[in-house]
């Protein structure tokens, strides 16, 4: 029984599996290589759906765990496969995440590397080593990249040892495209602020074209920037809705000292203009021209279009604080969300999806947005089927049972994006990626529309 139905096994998860998430957060580390711990199956999962979405080539390596290790442990395999990572690869950190076999038959990593550490250290020079508990059959690939975050911050953070602080500004973004770490960067740059983004693999999994296969792609966040995390003047954190005890800014605000700022991802107005005020007062400066502009643009975009979208219908899907700013975005632009559904269970969903629309929607229509968790695509196309929406806004999942078969136009923003190609260059975040994907939607609706049309019309 769940919740006092009868259980029903999940069709089409809306969610991906913890240690994915972990790869990806482990990639944006410079020199860094992901180590899954459990069968070989398993990295090969991850590397199909990474690649798939960024188009690089990605390796994870495994510990190749069969039947016997269920037994006997995976330790020894654990060992000899962190040598050849050493040897083939030259790395400068291991992030190990657990799966669910290691999980189950509980092996304690923690251990394992430190054996591994005193059995090796004094022959070899040893990367460093972060693992991080990511079982398969709990939790989502969003909560397996916070984790990795958290357990990077946590094992290799060192606390400050000047009482000033006067250092970079610790930025944790989240779970977003290559291209929006990119934008962040420069906004930060324009700020005049000193940054360290984790994780950034904005050229580790959206790279230039390569004469020869490179086994560890320049970029990421180097370990020196990671060690000296103690020593940033302040931290934002971008998350509305997860678990304090999840996010690596718990670790920076209780461990390190540092202070913290929690904001829900800068999508839409409303969002990017706490995270630039956030800026002006670390900065002690307005912020530039050029980003007054682009909200410039961007108001005077919504105005243009307002017609076009005002009133219709939404289906809002995917990873937690992306469906939460996603729904915000739209209810500035006068679109009802009807629907904002996740595959994960965070503390709070239903709450900021409540917040965000405050003010934006009539409090009857607020009151009557579903929100929900845990639930695979198949339930959302139950509930869409009863909702009729006029749009979809998530990930490729949603494409084939729910936008193809109601007929409606599916945007496609978060992870995974399968079916379109470019995805790793998708913006959602601040003033220039929501004009992007207000763009995005506007077209899509005027498309529908225009295919719907007897006669085709060329103007709009």
């Amino acid at each position: 029984m769940k919740d006092g139905k009868p259980y029903v096994s999940t069709t089409n998860a809306c969610k991906m599996c913890k240690p994915l998430g972990a790869t990806i957060a482990f990639r944006g580390i410079e020199g860094g290589v992901p180590f899954l711990h459990g069968s070989q199956g398993c990295a090969t999962y991850m590397r199909r759906y990474v690649i798939s979405h960024f188009r690089e080539p990605v390796d994870i390596a495994s510990s190749s765990l069969g039947e016997k290790h269920a037994v006997y442990g995976g330790g020894p395999n654990l060992k000899k496969g962190l040598l050849n990572v050493m040897q083939k690869y030259g790395a400068k950190v291991v992030g190990v995440a657990t799966t669910c076999l290691t999980e189950t038959i509980g092996d304690d990593v923690g251990m394992i590397l430190h054996e591994f550490r005193q059995e090796f250290g004094s022959d070899f020079e040893l990367p460093e080593l972060v693992h991080v508990s990511t079982p398969s059959y709990e939790g989502t690939h969003t909560e397996g990249f916070h984790a990795a975050v958290k357990a990077t911050v946590a094992q290799l953070g060192q606390v400050s040892k000047f009482g000033e602080r006067c250092e970079p500004v610790a930025l944790f973004p989240g779970f977003i495209s290559a291209e929006d770490i990119r934008g962040l960067k420069r906004i930060f740059a324009d700020f005049g602020l000193p940054l360290t983004l984790l994780p950034d693999y904005s050229d580790t999994l959206d790279g230039t074209s390569a004469g020869e296969y490179e086994k560890l792609p320049p970029g990421g966040t180097t370990v020196a920037a990671i060690k000296a995390l103690g020593e940033s003047r302040h931290c934002i954190e971008f998350t509305r809705c997860q678990k304090d005890d999840l996010m690596a800014g718990s670790v920076m605000r209780d461990t390190l000292d540092v202070p913290l700022t929690r904001l829900g991802m800068p999508i839409g107005l409303r969002a990017t203009d706490a995270f630039i005020q956030e800026l002006e007062k670390l900065a002690c400066a307005p912020a530039p021209e050029f980003y007054v502009k682009q909200r410039g643009r961007l108001v005077d975009a919504m105005v243009d279009a307002h017609k076009y979208v005002a009133g219709l219908r939404a289906v809002v899907y995917g990873e937690e604080d992306m469906a939460v700013g996603l729904t915000s975005m739209l209810a500035e632009i006068g679109i009802k969300p009807v629907l904002v559904a996740t595959g994960g269970e965070p503390e709070r969903f239903e709450s900021e999806i409540d917040a965000v629309t405050e003010g934006l929607v009539p409090d009857a229509e607020r009151a009557a947005i579903v929100a929900r968790t845990g639930v695979d695509v198949y339930e959302i196309v139950a509930q869409a089927k009863e909702l009729k929406p006029d749009i979809v806004i998530g990930n490729s999942k949603g494409y084939r049972v729910l936008a193809r078969e109601m007929g409606i136009p599916l945007i496609r923003a978060g992870f995974p994006i399968h079916d379109r190609f470019g995805a790793q260059r998708v913006r959602h975040l601040c003033y220039d990626g929501t004009q992007e994907l207000f763009d995005r939607i506007v077209n899509a609706v005027i498309e529908s529309k225009q295919e719907e049309s007897s006669v085709g019309f060329m103007y709009i």
